[in-house]
């Protein structure tokens, strides 16, 4: 086992923090596995009395280490963020802890986004236990519940019915295999810029705008990234900077434009407020495997 402690300076919220990076949190702390360039680790993440601890197991141990200022948010200034706006200048006020964190974990993100295009919550969750059910490995450390993410060199490898079976039909399965296949190349644009991402990950057909957001957030800490397609997103932002219950994307990235390069931290603060009224029935979570 190796460890890190860091300073933090200013305000930290660090649970709300890290929930975005596809971790899980613990009576003792905020367990993150990953399949690293360095090979195979766990990282847990707690608040201490000197700030910031970070420890880790396994040969990707040193790597997650070195990522820890990131991961917790560190290297994020929302203090950088400046506005007049009445409604969101208050919400940033009320959350001066509330930062990005970011991962570099690439492929992993962009996973968890490909397996929430256009289903219920729940049945991304089904489809996202499936694939660590058949192509995950246990994790390195003393939590033994902890499992590596979904092996990008299976699921390339693997035949369309293993996904069925697993809640995911054919266009997300395929969509699966294509970038598993490219995850050597996918997994490097954790070094480039937001934008030159995005533009290397549109290059696949199934990937638009949601999916980039959902990925580039985690992985890069994008404080500029909106969830343009999002079911919900587009009505929490109109509704709470105009009042009206229901809004579009244009209408939501026309709010927005004021706040950039802060678009995505604005999204995050109004989201604290809670949803947009709702109207009609729920959306029904559909069994894959019966299809």
């Amino acid at each position: 086992m190796e460890s890190r402690t860091l300073a933090v300076l200013g305000a930290l919220d660090l649970r709300r923090t890290l929930k975005p990076l596809h971790g899980r949190f613990g009576d003792d702390g905020w367990w993150r596995a990953a399949r690293t360039p360095a090979g195979p680790g766990t990282i847990r993440i707690t608040r201490g009395s000197d700030g910031i601890v970070g420890e880790a197991w396994g040969d990707g141990a040193g790597w997650l280490l070195d990522r820890l200022d990131a991961m917790a948010g560190l290297l994020d200034d929302p203090a950088s963020f400046t506005t007049t706006h009445p409604i969101v200048a208050e919400l940033h006020r009320g959350n001066p802890g509330l930062r990005f964190g970011r991962t570099a974990l690439m492929f992993d993100s962009l996973l968890v986004a490909i397996t929430g295009q256009k289903v219920t919550g729940r049945e991304a969750s089904a489809a996202m236990r499936g694939l660590y059910q058949e192509f995950s490995d246990p994790a390195p450390g003393p939590n033994a519940r902890l499992r590596l993410p979904p092996d990008p060199a299976r699921m390339a490898e693997a035949p369309y019915w293993v996904f069925h079976r697993l809640h995911l039909e054919k266009w997300r399965a395929d969509l699966i295999r294509r970038v598993a296949a490219d995850h050597e190349r996918i997994e490097r644009l954790a070094e480039v810029a937001p934008s030159e991402a995005a533009t290397y990950l549109q290059r696949f057909p199934g990937i638009a705008e949601w999916t980039v957001a959902k990925t580039l957030v985690p992985s890069h800490g994008d404080v500029d990234r909106v969830e343009v397609g999002d079911f919900h997103t587009k009505h929490i932002v109109v509704y709470h900077l105009t009042g009206r219950p229901r809004g579009t994307d244009e209408e939501m990235m026309e709010l927005l434009e004021e706040f950039r390069p802060h678009r995505g931290r604005v999204s995050r603060l109004l989201h604290t407020l809670g949803h947009e009224p709702k109207f009609g029935p729920r959306l029904t979570p559909r069994d894959i495997t019966r299809m």
